[in-house]
């Protein structure tokens, strides 16, 4: 599974990565996990509020720091 975290550096996009990485390792789950931060490549996936999440090349969250039972159910599937 390869997960993208859209953001420039801030605490909260910080916060994500890490809630990401803590939810996957919880839950077993193999991931690729990057972080960008070039604003062209950020917008270049329609996200104009960070921090925003790819998983496998479809957003599925941006703008705040998301749930851990949000992170949770994109392992579920």
């Amino acid at each position: 599974m390869d997960i993208k975290v859209l953001g420039t550096g801030c605490a909260n996009c910080k916060n994500t990565l890490s809630l990401i990485e803590q939810v996957a390792k919880d839950k077993g789950v193999a991931i690729t996990l990057s972080k960008v931060e070039d604003i062209k490549d950020i917008m270049g996936y329609g996200v104009m509020s960070t921090p925003g999440v790819v998983i496998n090349g479809k957003v599925v969250h941006a703008g705040g720091v998301p749930s851990r039972d949000k992170v949770a159910q994109w392992f579920a599937a």
